[in-house]
């Protein structure tokens, strides 16, 4: 399931975003401005959709900054009116809904964001380059051929693959899908990715690079 950031002044707003999009099929958080650097780190989501206030708040543009650390990341900004000349200096800013907008509008520019990034627009599915992650049946296709997973397994390539580029700590990786009270050391991550590699790779196909001294990622032009 694609996962979306939702970054908000107020609690009201960021429910009245994320209801159309929940009922589309987007795992979706709502976080305030304060919050947003923790919950982005922790997440790692595919899409952020920022509540502008309409002042050049230097607050605002920080986090965006930030943010665009990724440059893979797609930024929507809901933006009042008067606000439309500070978008000028702030190109990173890939989209934007002025005003009051339709559910349906929001739910559209996310779906083609999503593709132009590169990801697909169904938020059940993810694919690259020949592999197939469906979330709906957890099952895992390359190039057609079902591949038997554990679910750790599993559970390791969703996150990665849905997180294109992204490098990973062993620690991450073990909290994310161990649990912050797993006790185990970084080798269970490398058995489990070394594993995994062999199920879903050949001599024609590499999803996941070792980071060496760090952990792994999900090759971004996989």
């Amino acid at each position: 399931m694609t996962s979306l950031l939702i970054v908000t002044a107020e609690a009201k707003t960021a429910l009245s975003i994320q209801a159309p999009l929940a009922r589309s099929g987007f795992a979706c958080a709502a976080v305030s401005y304060d919050n947003a650097a923790a919950e982005f780190s922790r997440q790692a989501p595919e899409l952020v959709i920022l509540e502008l206030s309409g002042r050049d708040d230097a607050r605002e543009w920080k986090l965006i900054s930030r943010l665009k650390k990724r440059p893979d990341l797609p930024l929507i900004a809901l933006v009042p009116e008067q606000a439309l000349t500070v978008l000028d200096d702030h190109p990173e800013i890939d989209d934007f809904i002025v005003g009051a907008y339709k559910e349906s509008e929001l739910v559209l520019r996310v779906n083609r964001l999503l593709h132009r990034s590169g990801d697909s627009v169904n938020p059940d599915e993810i694919r690259c380059d020949g592999l197939t992650i469906d979330m709906v049946t957890c099952e895992v296709t390359v190039n057609g051929g079902k591949v038997e997973l554990t679910f750790k397994e599993y559970e390791l390539l969703k996150l990665m693959a849905a997180s294109k580029g992204r490098v990973y700590t062993r620690q991450v990786l073990l909290d994310k899908i161990w649990g912050y009270d797993y006790f185990g050391g970084d080798r269970t991550v490398d058995v489990h990715v070394r594993r995994l590699r062999g199920k879903i790779e050949d001599g024609n196909h590499t999803y996941i690079e070792t980071v060496r001294n760090i952990g792994y990622r999900f090759i971004k032009n996989a």
